[in-house]
C-alpha cells in the first residue's frame, strides 16, 4: 500500500513536471517569432499597419481637366506640376485628364465653383461669362510679345487679375501660356486687312472677338472647337484663328491651305483651383501646390514658345504661309480701335485703361 502511494506521488510530479517544461516551450517559441520579449511586440506592428492605412486614406486625388490633347505643351506643363507636387509631398495623388475628358473650359470652371474638380487650366476667354475682367485678354492687337505678356501678367496687374477669380469662388494660381493666335483659311493668302473681306472664319462665342472680325471685314461664325475640322472640310467656314501648336496637333492643314501670322490676340492659360478645396488644405499644403503652379506655368511658356516655332516651321511644309508687314499690322490695329472702345463699358473702362497702360510701359 505504501509502495502504491508512493507510485501515485511520482507519476504525479513526473506530469507537473513535464507541463511546466511545455509552458516554457511555447514561451520560447512565441520569443523566437515576435523577435521581442514578450507576446506584447504584435500590438507595435499592429499600430505600423494601422498608420500606413491611414495615410492611404487620407492621400487626396487632384483632377485637373484640360481641353488639349496630350501632345500640347499645356498638358506637358500639367505633367510637370503632377511631378512637382508628388516629389514633394506624399499627401496628394495627381491626375491630368486631357482632351476634355471631364468637361469643356466652362463647365470645368463650373465644376470648380461647384468643388466637384479641384484644377482647371483654361484660356482666358471662357472666364469673361464669370468675371467680366477678362474680356481686356481679348482685346485684339494688344500684346506684341510674349516677353510683354509676361511682364504684365507677372507684375500688379496680373496679380490683380487673379485676385478678381476669388469672387466666383476659384483660386487662381498661376498665369501659363496658350500663345498667339492665328488665321488660317481655305480661300487665298491673307496679308493686309482688305483680305479678310467676306471670310468666314470660325471664332469662339465671344462678343469681342466676333466684332473684331466683323470690323475687319469678315464673316464670323462662333462654332464649338470640336466641330470645327468637318466645318472647315464641308466648307462651312472658310477658316479658323488659334495659335501654331494647336493648328498643327488638330491637323487643321489636312482642310486648310493658307496660314497668315496675323498673332492678333494673345492668349494665357489660367490656373485655377476650386476654392472649396482649396480652404480645406493645410497652409503647408496650399504652398506646395501654389509654389508648383507656378514653377510648372514657366516651364510651360518655355515649352510653348518652343512648340510654337516648330509647329509654324512644320506648318510651312503643308500651307502657303503669309508674314504680316509692321505696316499692315498697323492697320489692323487701328481699324479695330472702335472695337475697344465700344466693349470698354462691358469690360470695364478703368481696367482696360489700367491694361493698355501697363502695356505701354514694355512695347
Amino acid at each position: 500500500m505504501r509502495t502504491k502511494i508512493s507510485n501515485l506521488l511520482m507519476l504525479f510530479f513526473l506530469v507537473f513536471t513535464l507541463a511546466g517544461c511545455g509552458g516554457g516551450s511555447n514561451s520560447t517559441s512565441s520569443e523566437i517569432i515576435d523577435g521581442e520579449q514578450n507576446s506584447d511586440t504584435a500590438e507595435p506592428m499592429e499600430s505600423e499597419n494601422e498608420s500606413v492605412s491611414n495615410v492611404e486614406e487620407e492621400q487626396r486625388t487632384l483632377r485637373i481637366s484640360i481641353g488639349v490633347n496630350d501632345k500640347h505643351p499645356e498638358y506637358e506643363g500639367a505633367m510637370k506640376f503632377k511631378e512637382l507636387v508628388e516629389s514633394k509631398t506624399d499627401d496628394f495623388n495627381i491626375e491630368v485628364y486631357h482632351s476634355g475628358q471631364i468637361a469643356d473650359d466652362r463647365s470645368a470652371i463650373e465644376m470648380l465653383q461647384f468643388g466637384t474638380l479641384e484644377i482647371t487650366i483654361p484660356s482666358t476667354s471662357p472666364l469673361v461669362n464669370f468675371v467680366r475682367e477678362y474680356g481686356v485678354f481679348d482685346l485684339p492687337f494688344t500684346i506684341s510679345s510674349g516677353e510683354v505678356a509676361d511682364k504684365v501678367l507677372d507684375g500688379p496687374f496680373g496679380d490683380k487679375m487673379l485676385e478678381l477669380v476669388e469672387s466666383q469662388n476659384l483660386v487662381g494660381l498661376a498665369w501659363w501660356e496658350n500663345g498667339f493666335r492665328n488665321l488660317t483659311n481655305s480661300v487665298r493668302p491673307v496679308e493686309k486687312v482688305e483680305d479678310l473681306k467676306g471670310l468666314k472664319i470660325r471664332t469662339m462665342e465671344n462678343e469681342i472677338h466676333l466684332d473684331a472680325w466683323r470690323e475687319l471685314g469678315a464673316n464670323p461664325t462662333p462654332m464649338a472647337f470640336t466641330e470645327l475640322f468637318a466645318a472647315m472640310q464641308q466648307g462651312t467656314v472658310d477658316g479658323q484663328e488659334n495659335p501654331y501648336p494647336t493648328i498643327e496637333l488638330s491637323n487643321f492643314y489636312e482642310v486648310q491651305d493658307y496660314l497668315s501670322g496675323t498673332g492678333h490676340v494673345y492668349t494665357p492659360f489660367i490656373f485655377l483651383f476650386s476654392k472649396s478645396v482649396w480652404d480645406e488644405l493645410t497652409p503647408e499644403q496650399q504652398t506646395i501646390i501654389s509654389d508648383a503652379a507656378v514653377e510648372a506655368g514657366e516651364f510651360n511658356r518655355i515649352r510653348n514658345r518652343e512648340a510654337a516655332e516648330e509647329s509654324l516651321e512644320a506648318l510651312k511644309g503643308f500651307m502657303t504661309f503669309s508674314e504680316i508687314s509692321p505696316e499692315e499690322h498697323k492697320r489692323f490695329q487701328e481699324k479695330i480701335l472702335p472695337v475697344i472702345e465700344k466693349h470698354k463699358s462691358n469690360i470695364g473702362e478703368d481696367i482696360v485703361e489700367e491694361f493698355l497702360t501697363e502695356l505701354e510701359k514694355y512695347q
